[in-house]
Formats: C-alpha cells, sequence, structure tokens
C-alpha cells in the first residue's frame, strides 16, 4: 500500500519530511531510548539532510545508516557516506553514530557475515527508512538487472545485508534486503522531478517487483509506503 503527498516546491517537501521525521525520531527515543534511521543517496536529499540535521532531538541516541552504499573509498564522490557525513552528519546532528556498511578495502564473505550480525543488533527494526527511486525502478541496489535479484527481493530470506553487482551501474553495492527493509516502522519514498514522477506512475501501473524492484513496496499489502514528491 501506498500514500501519495505532493508538495508545489522541494523545499515544501524538505520541510515537511525533515519533521516528520524528527517526530518519529524523537518519539523512538521517548519510548525506547534509542533510534535508527536508513537513508539514501544521490544529490535529492541534500535539502531534506540539512534540515534534519538542524532538528533539536537527541541526537546521541540515534543511529543512522545507509540503505545501500558503493564499495568506493569514503572520500570518493560516489560515495553515499561521505554524503551524510557533509550534509546531515551537522549542526546538531553531529552527535549522532553512523553505522558504516562500507568498511575495509574488499567486501569479502567474512566482511559481509559481520556486517550481518552487527546490523541486525544495532539497527533492525529501523525506525524511519527513507527510499531513494532509479530510473529503472531500482530502490536502495536493489537492481532488477542484477543477478542477486531474486534472493534480493525474496521475503523469507534472513540475511539483513547482501552483495550487489548491477550491470548497467557502475560499483559493487552492499545493500539491506527487502526482507530486511520492510521490517522498518515507517517507510518513505523521497522522490522529486517530473522524470521521476513518469517513472513513479509507470511503477504503479504494473505489478511486476522484478522489472521495477520498487513495486514490492509500493504494492505490499500490509506495508504503508508514503510517497513524498516534489517537481
Amino acid at each position: 500500500m501506498y500514500k501519495t503527498i505532493e508538495f508545489k516546491a522541494r523545499n515544501e517537501l524538505d520541510n515537511a519530511l525533515a519533521e516528520t521525521v524528527s517526530h518519529i525520531l524523537a518519539k523512538a527515543i521517548k519510548d525506547t531510548g534509542k533510534a535508527s534511521i536508513a537513508v539514501s543517496g544521490g544529490s535529492t536529499p541534500k535539502g531534506f539532510f540539512n534540515l534534519l540535521s538542524q532538528s533539536d532531538i537527541d541526537w546521541s541516541k540515534v543511529t543512522i545508516t545507509l540503505a545501500d552504499e558503493r564499495w568506493v573509498p569514503i572520500d570518493s564522490e560516489a560515495s553515499n557516506t561521505r554524503l551524510v557525513y557533509e550534509n546531515l552528519l551537522q549542526n546538531k546532528a553531529n552527535t549522532a553514530k553512523f553505522f558504516h556498511l562500507k568498511q575495509g578495502d574488499e567486501l569479502t564473505d567474512e566482511t559481509l557475515a559481520d556486517l550481518n550480525v552487527a546490523a541486525r543488533k544495532t539497527l533492525l527494526p529501523l525506525d524511519v527508512l527513507i527510499l531513494g527511486m532509479g530510473e529503472d525502478g531500482h530502490t536502495a541496489s536493489l537492481f532488477p538487472c542484477s543477478a542477486e535479484i531474486n534472493v534480493a527481493l525474496d521475503e523469507t530470506n534472513d540475511a539483513v545485508l547482501l552483495k550487489v553487482q548491477p550491470k548497467t551501474a557502475p560499483h559493487q553495492r552492499i545493500s539491506f534486503t527487502y526482507a530486511s527493509l520492510i521490517t522498518s516502522k515507517n517507510i518513505f519514498l523521497h522522490s522529486c522531478g517530473e522524470a521521476k514522477k513518469t517513472v513513479l506512475t509507470k511503477a504503479l501501473l504494473g505489478d511486476d517487483p522484478f522489472e521495477m524492484p520498487i513495486r514490492a513496496f509500493l504494492q505490499h499489502p500490509s506495508l504503508n509506503t508514503q510517497i513524498f514528491w516534489a517537481p
């Protein structure tokens, strides 16, 4: 299931999403003493990150991670980790903890196994998940072109994280699995621009998640994915 909220401008979307997410995180901290959030990369969330980083919550009790990451050096322009450090782990949010998906030079089976254990213990279930969406309908690093797509979208998969090697995009990736992402308590799709709205319309008109993985979130009968879109 999904709910679409459209805004007239991106700054209005950024303000609304930052306010909504900060309230969720604050409530989680009040109720459980901690909160967790997974965000996505790209240029779209920069304004949202900046506003969220100024929220007056106890950031020392928040753990931030990424829905997926490219296995590149952290100082690379392709690094989502760098994006988060430069735009979200700032201002009041500079006291938040960051769970690194990219650890070490090589994504070995041993590294992946260790990260799975740590992520399960530290992060799940996520209080907030912010998804993005590619032109091909991928989300996180659940790419329709990848050899890993079947296991990535398997709702019975007990892995938290997996390796992904997309055929239509550069870099090896590490990504949360669909099975782990759908345990999130609050799921948002953050999307901007007319091109993305065209992709979203196509996703909503079809029902094959292996063609467009974002469909798995939008059309799941018991999920409530909130779509925040602006031109």
